[in-house]
């Protein structure tokens, strides 16, 4: 029998703004883009209570809440707060997944040889509270599906353990949409058939559900038993993509030398975005003549925007370089990869560069990725 917790951190963006300006607590307060097309990437549980959700035009939530408090974000911190809980996971979790920014899984079967599985995740919830000040749900079950929703029936900062055998009787009184994966069409879909409750999926014909629904249909009344197989996926800082280049000449032309640093830099950056990761660490090396090589890193918010990452990659190159040495070398790599890119996409002005880097890569992935370059790369 395996055991999983499922963390999540309450309102994240909203209590991370809150901790930088304490004036904000208890305010129906907003996160996201300000602008004609701006979007709610978070808000507040007084937000809330208007009906307001994130993902929601800034221009519709701000007719529901007038008063409502606007700010902009604070990518930077929101990068720093969920590494500092990361870390403090990671230095106790036996297996850890980091499903997002502020979403994290823990495989903790077989803890209870050792110790009470409940007892610890409580003990972990309380000191990433006591570390950050953050406020933080946590669900523990036996299957990754059941503590996530365990979580958000334990929101805001409280806990909950569904015990094994209990998983359907958890579910059974619950709303449809509260399974992951059932969207707002499926959840109408499964109203015209009557089917409010999971406890009603659960109950209905498999073949009228996948008449219905297809495959989905077969896997959503799997999920109303309480069945799910999805593994915890263990959780690696250290993987990196980079690229270097060894010069035929050793090079001192600045102009050179910056046109192949943007060239490399957008080059990560595109694998990067293949990937569907965001990375926290840039790193500039430089190999001179003797083979005396000399490398530097900075860590930087979550981000997988070329122009984001060539204005540190020059920053960090002219920290490093000795000037007006020939250079035999010059290398760039990212590093601390994560999922992490949709949530701080929802700011609206993040949201438009995000598309428009998306038609860049399609151009790319359809003529070759050194198609299209920056003017500086050239």
């Amino acid at each position: 029998m395996r055991t999983i917790a499922h963390f999540d951190l309450d309102a994240f963006f909203v209590s991370v703004e809150c901790l930088l300006d304490p004036s904000l607590k208890g305010l129906p307060l907003l996160v996201g883009g300000h602008s004609e097309r701006g979007v709610v990437a978070a808000c507040s549980y007084e937000a809330r209570k208007y009906g307001i959700h994130s993902a929601m035009p800034m221009k519709t939530a701000l007719r529901l809440c007038p008063h409502a408090t606007v700010v902009g974000g604070t990518r930077g911190a929101y990068s720093q707060y969920s590494r500092q809980v990361t870390e403090i996971i990671a230095a106790r979790a036996p297996v850890l997944e980091k499903a997002s920014i502020d979403e994290f899984y823990i495989d903790l079967t077989g803890m209870h040889r050792y110790h009470d599985p409940y007892q610890w995740t409580i003990s972990l919830r309380e000191e990433i509270m006591r570390e950050t000040k953050l406020p933080i749900s946590f669900g523990l079950a036996a299957n990754k599906m059941i503590a996530k929703i365990a979580t958000d029936e334990a929101k805001p900062n409280g806990y909950l353990h569904v015990l094994p055998g209990k998983e359907k009787e958890f579910l059974a009184p619950l709303k449809v949409g509260k399974i992951p994966g059932v969207g707002e069409q499926t959840v109408l879909i499964l109203q015209e058939m009557g089917i409010m409750t999971i406890r009603d999926i659960s109950e209905h014909p498999i073949k009228e559900l996948e008449r219905r629904l297809g495959k989905f249909g077969a896997d959503l009344w799997n999920k109303s038993q309480g069945i799910h197989e999805s593994e915890v996926v263990a959780y690696h800082e250290s993987k990196s993509i980079s690229t270097e280049n060894t010069f035929e000449e050793n090079k001192t032309d600045m102009v050179f030398l910056m046109a192949e640093l943007v060239r490399m830099t957008e080059r990560v950056a595109y694998e990067l975005r293949q990937d569907n990761k965001t990375a926290g660490c840039l790193a500039v090396k430089i190999r001179y003549p003797d083979f005396e090589t000399t490398s530097r890193q900075v860590t930087i918010p979550y981000t997988f925007y070329d122009d984001e990452l060539i204005a540190k990659a020059k920053e960090l190159f002219h920290k490093l370089y000795r000037t007006g040495q020939p250079i035999r070398l010059l290398g760039v790599r990212l590093s601390e990869l994560t999922g992490e890119a949709v949530q701080t996409n929802l700011f609206q002005d993040l949201r438009k560069k995000t598309e428009l880097y998306k038609a860049i890569d399609d151009l790319k992935n359809r003529f070759g990725r050194d198609s299209i370059t920056k003017a500086g790369g050239i």
